[in-house]
């Protein structure tokens, strides 16, 4: 693919972008004019919103894999856009960077910060979470539901689960009921959903970001317990926080 600036024609940068966040939406729409983009996305979820550009589904089968496509393809730059807890995706990325030789850089949401009035207890992970829920209470769970097992052994705990889609095979929780949907963006909504189920805790991983942020407003207002697990580490490398950010590395690059 050839773009021309005056009488000088210069290849199209091909750009990799590994999504299934808003911000991986959003760059994809900035980009897709000036360069060739592909989003690739896991698969998990059964309507995506669909990127500008070109889009791919599934995984990759590992950095090594990831690499040999990234040749293939001729992705110039690779973009990790992928949510804050894809932790193993992410450290695949970067290998994969490395051994293609490319260019990478990840995008990623500002965390959530506790504010004064917040009942924050900060987790390291969903199994340290569990071990720590007090014996019959009423626990709003917005993890999604591919870590649920976590909760498993919790039977004098109810959950109410939110989940983008339905479940295709009961989950492994004792006492529970499940909702689908997105987040509810509306701080009055939440506090209706916490009130009609009795919920007295809310776990959460800090996803950041505004799409999901009123549960926490919601929470806050009600005097919950929010138990709050902390991002896993990022590999090294640059990172930034916004699209705009995003788009100033790339005219650098």
């Amino acid at each position: 693919m050839i773009a021309t600036a005056g009488l000088l024609a210069v290849p199209t940068k091909t750009i990799l972008i590994l999504g299934g966040t808003r911000e991986a939406l959003d760059l994809a729409a900035a980009l897709n004019p000036d360069y060739r983009t592909i989003t690739s996305l896991a698969g998990r979820t059964k309507s995506p919103k669909m990127p500008a550009g070109e889009l791919r589904v599934g995984g990759f089968g590992g950095a090594k894999a990831l690499a040999d496509y990234l040749v293939s393809e001729n992705i110039d730059i690779i973009v990790d856009a992928t949510h804050p807890f894809a932790a193993t995706i992410s450290r695949n990325t970067a290998e994969a960077a490395a051994l293609a030789n490319i260019p990478r850089i990840m995008l990623q949401r500002p965390p959530w910060q506790a504010s004064a009035d917040d009942n924050w207890e900060v987790f390291p992970d969903l199994k340290a979470a569990a071990a720590n829920l007090k014996p019959n209470s009423r626990c709003f769970l917005t993890i999604g539901r591919q870590e649920l097992g976590a909760f498993k052994n919790r039977d004098d705990v109810w959950f109410l689960v939110r989940m983008i889609d339905a479940p295709t095979t009961p989950l492994p929780l004792a006492r529970h009921e499940a909702i689908t949907g997105l987040p509810q963006t509306s701080v009055s909504n939440e506090k209706n959903l916490i009130q009609t189920h009795k919920i007295d805790t809310l776990i959460t991983k800090n996803s950041g970001g505004n799409l999901s942020a009123a549960k926490l407003e919601a929470a806050r207002e009600l005097g919950l317990r929010i138990m709050m697990i902390q991002r896993p580490q990022v590999p090294a490398g640059d990172v930034v926080e916004t699209v705009e950010a995003a788009e100033r590395w790339l005219l650098n690059r």
